[in-house]
């Protein structure tokens, strides 16, 4: 397993979306989440949205989950939609002082989060169902069932998991789409971040550990600047596991891991969103009148800028 870097970056990132259409869309309504999350941890700096064609009614506003979101509306004819978010942030890395165990053991925290009517509410329950993306398939959770032997720590159960599923499983570009079922990607052994962040996902909510689904963006090369990380020139995905009383989590018990690259992540992972599953924090969906068929085009640039943080971490 990688470890973090010990010090912060301050990353430049774009995020380019384009729709061409092969008809006019006379009438169009969208959902971006493509904003950073801000915390004691990662501090958003600046953002932007450029929207073209620029769009008869915007409106900013955090979602349930907590997550920044967009929605906006064209009411003009257009055959092209071309959507460009730029932000500046400074990331620290969160686990620079994890322990690998200690904590409650995963059997104990699926016992006390339990789903039963007219129980205390606790949020984290909601991230322990299953969802259109993360159904409840036996073949996950038995997969899964060799991590978890009774006692043993969330955050050592998750690591080891997140390890076999790195070493058992191909990330293959295009191997799989948005619609590819759950099921067939752990048939196949391959997939995409998406796959790979779902189907651990899957796993540990099989057994009642929660597991929530993380869109964001990934550094191009690791922590220690050579290799290249999977999945970097788009957004990336990633789980957060919920590891209460680990020693070295922050306060509010989620470790985030990505079973992509097999590494707990540091300073060059930068959070977009939370949610339950790519549904809830997809960056940018919506529906439009007209349009016939469409050709989309995604690029993702993330870069360490000059600085305080990049001479830091260089």
């Amino acid at each position: 397993m990688s470890s973090v870097p010990p010090t912060g970056l301050r990353l430049a990132i774009e995020h380019r979306t384009r729709y061409d259409y092969s008809a006019p869309v006379t009438l169009a309504q969208h959902l971006a989440h493509l904003k950073p999350l801000h915390d004691a941890h990662q501090q958003r700096l600046s953002w932007a949205l450029a929207v073209e064609p620029r769009p008869a009614e915007r409106h900013e506003a955090d979602d349930v989950r907590g997550n920044a979101a967009c929605w906006f509306t064209i009411g003009q004819a257009h055959r092209e939609l071309d959507v460009v978010a730029t932000s500046e942030v400074d990331v620290q890395p969160r686990f620079a002082t994890l322990e690998r165990r200690g904590g409650q053991p995963w059997n104990e925290v699926a016992e006390l989060l339990h789903y039963s009517a007219r129980a205390p509410y606790n949020a984290a329950v909601a991230y322990t169902l299953p969802t259109t993306f993360v159904p409840r398939l036996r073949e996950l959770a038995d997969y899964a069932r060799a991590s978890l032997p009774p006692g043993r720590g969330v955050a050592e159960a998750a690591l080891e998991l997140m390890e076999r599923v790195h070493e058992d499983f191909t990330y293959e570009s295009e191997s799989t789409h948005i619609d590819t079922p759950l099921a067939q990607a752990f048939a196949q052994r391959r997939g995409v971040c998406q796959d790979f962040a779902h189907l651990m996902a899957g796993m540990l909510r099989a057994h009642g550990v929660p597991v929530r689904y993380v869109s964001g963006y990934l550094l191009t090369h690791g922590p220690a600047g050579d290799e290249t990380m999977l999945g970097a020139d788009a957004t990336h995905a990633w789980v957060q596991v919920y590891a209460p009383g680990t020693p070295g989590l922050p306060d509010d018990g989620w470790l985030d891991l990505d079973p992509t690259n097999r590494l707990v992540p540091g300073a060059g992972h930068v959070r977009l969103a939370v949610g339950r599953d790519f549904g809830d924090v997809t960056p940018l969906r919506g529906v439009i009148r007209g349009g016939g068929q469409h050709r989309l085009s995604v690029g993702v640039r993330t870069r360490v800028l000059e600085g305080t943080a990049a001479r830091d971490a260089a």
